[in-house]
């Protein structure tokens, strides 16, 4: 049982239950539901740029426990979880990497889809490309991707981009099309109003909410196509109204905050890890993560 809830009125109940030895498992349960769950949040090791390999270090220094990585080599596996364990840290998401164009992607995921397993990670982003092919063969191509997931106890989640996931109307499309459990959304706050005029992150989230199953906190500077994606919470999302929409539908996945930079704007490793650590503390003021 995972449980949010503060030292409030709940918690006393349930204290003083567990002392009169009259609370049972499912009354618990439903007391630690009243604060909602808390999710992971995780770092992708990708918005240090150049400066990957300081991220390791620098990342428990500020409270992260979890990360999102490139899927690496079979090969690579095991090395991998030994640097996971020397710096305290753990996979929370694994970037898939495919093209659905491609006769071998169901086979090139399930090589991946198998990593995960072994990594005991259950989350694999995909930028959905399917380059060569109709949006028929890339859902038919996911749905036989989704059985394999199944097996392996993971769910593939499609990013916020064009054309299977532009916004929250294609996303709810994408997933009712494919008609898949273990193929669902990664929704990225900052891609709505890169690739979308007019549009607002919250709102977006809002209509596909049900299908989500990871989300990206990426901020944007509300420009159509333009790479300008600064310090989270300093763009344009509305990130209270993002997280309130999260918390009044109990999401319980993974969040992982992406600060991708500033086309043109070139840093050092210093304004880096400073980025990304005014990003967290931003972040972290929104809510309770693990």
């Amino acid at each position: 049982m995972r449980c949010s809830a503060p030292g409030s009125v709940a918690f006393v109940l349930l204290l003083l239950a567990v002392v009169c030895g009259t609370v049972t498992a499912d009354a618990a349960e439903a007391c630690c539901q009243a604060g909602g769950p808390t999710n992971v949040l995780a770092c992708r090791l990708a918005n240090y740029g150049k400066f990957q390999d300081a991220a390791w270090d620098h990342l428990p220094s500020i409270g992260f426990q979890h990360v999102f990585m490139n899927v690496m080599p079979p090969g690579e596996i095991e090395a991998t979880e030994r640097r996971l364990k020397e710096h305290g840290l753990k996979i929370a998401v694994i970037r898939g990497d495919t093209d659905l164009g491609r006769e071998t992607c169901v086979d090139e995921l399930a090589v991946q889809l198998a990593t995960c397993e072994k990594l005991g990670v259950h989350y694999i982003f995909l930028s959905p490309k399917h380059n060569g092919v109709s949006k028929e063969v890339a859902y038919e191509r996911l749905r036989r991707a989704g059985d394999v997931a199944k097996k392996h106890g993971v769910t593939i989640a499609l990013e916020t981009h064009p054309d299977l996931g532009t916004n929250g109307d294609v996303h709810v499309e994408t997933m009712k099309r494919i008609n898949h459990p273990n193929v669902r959304v990664n929704f990225d706050t900052g891609n709505i109003t890169f690739y979308n005029h007019n549009a607002d992150a919250a709102a977006e989230l809002a209509k596909c909410i049900d299908y989500v199953a990871t989300v990206e906190f990426k901020d944007h500077n509300g420009q159509f196509e333009t790479w300008s994606f600064p310090t989270v919470g300093t763009g344009v999302v509305d990130f209270p109204a993002v997280m309130k929409i999260l918390t009044d539908h109990r999401y319980a996945g993974p969040i992982t905050m992406e600060v991708e930079g500033i086309h043109g704007v070139e840093m050092s490793e210093a304004q880096r890890k400073e980025y990304v650590k005014e990003s967290a503390e931003y972040v972290r003021s929104l809510g309770k993560f693990d």
